[in-house]
């Protein structure tokens, strides 16, 4: 397994280059303009001394290669200098936002929070309820548990997030007035009573996401679960003399569950694409809107940071699915 680790991880390197060049070059061939939002009144002239100060009067490859630089080499730099290991030019460059002209990753670092607080948290709880749902739906087949839960599975799976974050602003924010329908970032949980205030502006966002990857969840669970229990080594324990829940947990879980390992890992990065949609819905100052604001200004530095990212995360998450293979799974060998 060590042996697997290692070699998958040497074998990102080249595919995570490969994809960082394509994001820039795709980025780089599309028609925004970094200087189209400044005023019309501006000269030609002066618009192109600012898009030369921006670095983009270079060829494209030049560019790529000194985000590469930056990116690779200065920000990891750039953080060990932040834990008190100085190596090199305390003033080397980083990758900067053409609209705010600070570092990307100091952007990003600042929004993270408010994203993992939602989406993170959201992916927990929607985890913990899909998995015994669709447990239970597959013990208890053709049962009204079953019909129940296949039916909010299919409204939760079909309806689109941005609808159901609207709706629940409607009724919970606007009719009942039971949760705030702005997400305020400036909160600080120092209290009881700001960690109250904190849970009811994230319960719509969390339930809105939640309920999306629930959804999803629960039926792999049940479909694994149903093709497991009908296997010969079921029937053999049960002849056995085991108990049902010895069965059900030790034996068909186990099993059930290497198949939905795969949904979950590879479920995180898509999550951190749906909570962009989430996030403009509740207003929350996370990753997603970041990167909204960006596209609109032409800010290629912070849309292609936050791409790239978001491969990193799927590439980093199918490595975490196939390691996980091996452990639920001792049939599964890599070495």
């Amino acid at each position: 397994m060590l042996n697997f680790t290692i070699r998958r991880l040497l074998f990102t390197i080249p595919t995570l280059l490969f994809i960082s060049f394509v994001i820039f070059f795709i980025l780089d061939a599309a028609p925004s303009d970094p200087t189209g939002n400044l005023p019309l009144t501006i000269p030609p002239d002066v618009r192109e001394k600012i898009r030369e100060s921006l670095g983009l009067d270079q060829p494209m490859i030049i560019r790529y290669l000194l985000w590469c630089k930056q990116f690779f080499v200065n920000e990891p730099l750039n953080l060990l200098a932040q834990w008190g290991i100085n190596i090199g030019d305390p003033d080397r460059l980083r990758v900067i936002s053409f609209q705010t002209r600070s570092p990307v990753v100091d952007l990003i670092a600042q929004r993270m929070p408010q994203t993992l607080w939602v989406v993170g948290m959201s992916y927990v709880v929607g985890v913990l309820i899909a998995l015994p749902i669709g447990i239970i739906s597959a013990v208890k087949q053709y049962s009204w548990f079953d019909q129940m839960g296949t039916f909010i599975s299919m409204i939760g799976f079909s309806v689109p997030t941005f609808f159901t974050g609207v709706l629940m602003i409607v009724i919970f924010s606007v009719w009942l007035g039971w949760f705030p329908s702005i997400y305020d970032t400036t909160l600080v949980v120092d209290s009881w009573r700001t960690l109250g205030l904190q849970i009811r502006q994230m319960a719509m966002p969390v339930f809105v996401l939640a309920l999306f990857n629930a959804a999803q969840i629960s039926r792999f669970m049940r479909a694994s679960m149903l093709d497991n229990l009908n296997q010969d080594y079921v029937r053999t324990a049960r002849a056995k003399g085991l108990r049902e829940r010895t069965v059900l947990l030790v034996h068909v879980l186990r099993n059930s569950l290497i198949p939905v390992i795969t949904v979950i890992a590879l479920g995180v990065p898509q999550v951190f694409g749906g909570a962009i949609i989430t996030e403009q819905v509740f207003k929350v100052n996370g990753l997603g809107q970041l990167l909204i604001i960006a596209i609109q200004g032409g800010d290629i530095p912070t849309v292609q940071t936050l791409t790239f990212i978001f491969a990193v995360l799927i590439v980093l998450f199918n490595l975490i699915a196939d390691i996980l293979y091996g452990i639920l799974d001792p049939r599964i060998r890599y070495d």
